[in-house]
């Protein structure tokens, strides 16, 4: 399933997300932080943009796609999935061992336990 229709999406995309980042930053008083994350996402943008011959660049915005780059992003998400929620489980278990509740670590855990538990049983059924 193709959800972008246009090679201006992800650019755009990635500096939208700068100019919030940018904001918020300056919101919280780090405007020069700020302008750091919309630089480094505006320069994704334009790489993204100017790289489109690139196939890997192309993977990511998701032109050409067939089976060998389906394969790519999901084992790609799978591995990143299992980083960050080896992260929050390590977060909430150091945040245990200094003596305080897993606090938001804990949510983020139990989110992901159940959206894995949701897709297992949704995907059992589906074939």
């Amino acid at each position: 399933m193709r959800i972008t229709r246009s090679r201006w999406f992800l650019p755009l995309f990635a500096v939208a997300l700068g100019v919030v980042a940018f904001v918020a930053q300056w919101i919280g008083g780090n405007p020069r932080s700020g302008l750091v994350s919309f630089a480094i996402l505006a320069g994704f943008g334009l790489l993204v943009l100017l790289g489109g011959r690139s196939e890997t660049i192309r993977g990511l915005c998701g032109d050409g796609r067939d089976e060998r780059f389906r394969a790519i992003d999901i084992h790609a998400t799978a591995v990143a999935g299992v980083a960050v929620i080896g992260a929050i489980i390590i977060a909430a278990l150091v945040e245990l061992a200094r003596g305080r509740g897993p606090g938001p670590f804990g949510w983020l855990a139990a989110v992901a336990a159940v959206a894995y538990l949701g897709a297992v049983i949704v995907f059992r059924f589906r074939g």
